[in-house]
């Protein structure tokens, strides 16, 4: 399985895309469905004429909802960027192109819709500019009407080029899944679903909540929808967990391999966007479906040190973005440098670090 994000600006026809493409309802919500706006994440997948299968991570495109879009995007591996012929380049999708590049996503599409309702000569050429000066590069373009039908089967086609280029990840990473909803079932107990990202799941496993470090205990899997003894990387997977409350499990909480992370409220990062300097006090940090406020102090040129206000689950090496809610703006990306930086205690302790 491969799993793919979208990506653009509200009312670009993300939602009515991934329909078209699945046959099945993306928007969860009744009052999405009254709005005709997605509000949250959406899932949904689909079989490839190679017989390979896509599942879609649908986020919503509304400026109120970017945190929301975030979660979906963070532990995604590519994504299928959206833009309306008859709209073009608009607010968000410039947000959401740089949210995605701070993350360093670097694989994608391009999709302009509504191919019916204008020339899409114009939306591909600028959106196609913009994608190309971000960490997705040089992407492949499809025009489609969603309800004509045009361009569906190219599409089909290229999604199925773009999953064959998708690296395959380590058998044998550790399991960090990133729960981007959680539910009960009456009789079953909590469920929580999530992009696995990496490694493989099996009943019976012993996972630990990245919140408290507790250990809990597989009961089921799911894998679009189907009961399955094992799942492997990369795939969307809901987890039915073993005596564990539903209140435990919300959004930006973490499963982890026993241990394997350590969880940390202090580290280092090399940022870029904005220079460290410019940056504000206070930040959310975004990190696979987590969002955390974070106290900013500049270390040098594109380095600073992050406080965050709940530890969580990090390794070297992990992207993450940093965002200024009140500016509704991605003040850059950041590449984990230490987990357990020293102290910086002396004068001149930060610019040594």
């Amino acid at each position: 399985m491969r799993v793919v994000a979208t990506a653009g600006h509200v009312d670009h026809g993300k939602s009515t895309l991934v329909r078209a493409l699945t046959g099945m309802e993306p928007d969860r919500w009744a009052e999405e469905r009254r709005r005709g706006m997605t509000i949250d994440l959406g899932f949904a997948w689909t079989t490839l004429p190679s017989g390979g299968t896509v599942a879609f991570v649908d986020v919503p495109g509304h400026e109120r909802f970017v945190p929301n879009m975030l979660a979906g995007v963070g532990p995604a591996p590519a994504a299928l960027f959206v833009v309306a012929a008859d709209e073009g380049w608009m607010p968000q999708s410039a947000e959401h192109l740089a949210a995605l590049h701070a993350l360093g996503v670097a694989y994608g599409l391009l999709v302009v819709t509504r191919a019916d309702l204008a020339d899409p000569g114009p939306a591909l050429a600028r959106a196609g500019a913009e994608i190309a000066a971000t960490s997705l590069g040089h992407v492949e373009a499809v025009a489609v009407s969603a309800v004509t039908g045009a361009g569906l089967p190219e599409l089909r086609a290229a999604l199925d080029r773009l999953a064959a280029r998708l690296p395959d990840p380590p058998a044998d990473a550790p399991v960090r899944l990133w729960v981007d909803r959680s539910f009960t079932i009456t009789g079953s107990g909590t469920v929580v679903t999530g992009t696995l990202g990496g490694g493989r799941l099996a009943v019976g496993d012993h996972l630990e909540l990245a919140g408290t470090g507790e250990q809990v205990r597989v009961r089921g899997l799911h894998r679009l929808g189907v009961a399955r003894d094992r799942v492997d990387a990369v795939a969307r997977v809901a987890v039915n967990l073993r005596n564990v409350p539903r209140d435990r499990l919300g959004r930006g909480e973490a499963l982890l391999t026993p241990g394997r992370f350590g969880r940390t409220d202090l580290l280092d990062v090399r940022v870029t966007g904005e220079p460290a300097a410019d940056l504000p006090a206070t930040l959310t940090l975004h990190v696979g479906s987590a969002a955390v406020p974070a106290r900013v102090r500049t270390l040098g040129v594109d380095t600073v040190r992050l406080r965050l206000a709940r530890p969580l689950p990090l390794l070297v090496g992990d992207r993450a973005l940093l965002r200024d809610p009140g500016r509704h703006l991605i003040a850059g990306g950041v590449t984990v440098l230490a987990v357990a930086p020293p102290p910086l205690t002396r004068r001149g302790a930060a610019a040594a670090r």
